[in-house]
């Protein structure tokens, strides 16, 4: 079954789940606590259930240097095991996938939202040409999950299943035949609501969510880390070079601590207000075990760095996640 198809996960019968809603449907939210579940994420203990999200392998003797002709990343001499993020752009720049991988000596093996999966897929296939590379979508046989980094972390081996380690954590590419029994203790499984608080705490944009049909990524902070700047053409680089050279980019993303005392979190999508005029508007709200509700938002490039804002009726304060300013003399570090 594709990750874009109906999708239930063997986790959702462990005790306490609760099912996730949009964009995370086919597991669970939390089980039961997720402020513990984030306080143990936080600590390096446990594991998070992504299995929703596609799976796709590229393989062949021709995969980093056709995958780099069409990514915003550059992977043309990519190590193996070595954890990478990149794009896809349209013509005029914005953004159309995410894409996470990791190379395992053989073919690069990519998790992507749920819901795109097959998108991609199509679109990779349908430039392929005379190179020798496959595209296969692996949802229905390999699962996603994700655990903290700690510092009992072993190095990856090239007999492992594939895992895509970053600095917050390590993702697995499980056999889903294997996921069901992959916690030797139930009691390690944490939400997405647990997940997603890290990841906005850790000011990470998500495709979808922080992102609509007009993104570009420097509006969101992914020259650098999503976007090579030292490498060749692909589709949308001459956005990417010409806000890049003139800096300031239209909107901007901001994290918003939000007013406590307020009961409910704002909605992905609602408006974000300076005044009267709407400025922005809210990706994902959560409750952070320690800096309590927060949410990460874009807003207008020219909107005051220290404006009080209010985001879906809710009062908020926001810490500068992309400089208003950013361009060419104010500069990423590459990674």
């Amino acid at each position: 079954m594709s990750a874009d198809q109906t999708y239930r996960s063997p986790w959702l019968d462990l005790p306490g789940a609760v099912a996730a809603t949009e964009p995370d449907v086919g597991v669970a939210s939390h089980y039961g606590d997720p402020l513990r579940e984030q306080r143990r994420l936080a600590a390096g203990q446990g594991a998070v259930d992504l299995s929703h999200r596609g799976v796709v392998r590229v393989s062949g003797p021709d995969r980093l240097h056709w995958l780099h002709q069409l990514l915003t990343q550059h992977v043309e001499h990519l190590e193996p095991y070595r954890a990478t993020s990149a794009l896809i752009l349209d013509a005029h720049g914005r953004v159309e996938h995410a894409l996470y991988g990791v190379d395992d000596g053989a073919a690069v093996w990519f998790h992507v939202e749920p819901g795109t999966t097959q998108a991609l897929v199509d679109y990779l296939r349908s430039m392929t040409f005379w190179s020798r590379v496959e595209i296969d979508d692996l949802s229905a046989d390999y699962a996603v999950v994700w655990e903290p980094r700690s510092e009992s972390d072993e190095p990856v081996t090239p007999d492992a299943s594939p895992v895509r380690v970053t600095d917050r954590g390590r993702e697995r590419f499980v056999p889903q035949a294997e996921l069901r029994d992959f916690l030797g203790d139930p009691s390690e499984a944490a939400g997405t609501w647990a997940y997603e608080a890290l990841r906005v705490e850790a000011h990470e944009p998500r495709l979808g969510r922080e992102t609509d049909e007009r993104t570009i990524p420097h509006e969101v902070g992914w020259i650098g880390t999503a976007v090579h700047l030292d490498k060749g053409c692909y589709r949308g680089q001459e956005t990417v070079a010409r806000v890049h050279t003139m800096g300031r980019p239209p909107r901007r993303l901001v994290m918003l601590h939000l007013d406590g005392s307020d009961e409910h979190l704002p909605s992905r999508g609602d408006d974000v207000q300076h005044g009267e005029r709407v400025v922005g508007y809210v990706g994902t709200a959560v409750h952070h075990h320690e800096l309590g509700p927060i949410a990460l938002a874009v807003v207008k490039r020219n909107v005051p760095v220290d404006a009080d804002l209010v985001a879906g009726g809710v009062a908020a304060a926001q810490d500068v996640v992309v400089d208003p300013e950013a361009g060419l003399h104010v500069r990423p570090q590459l990674r």
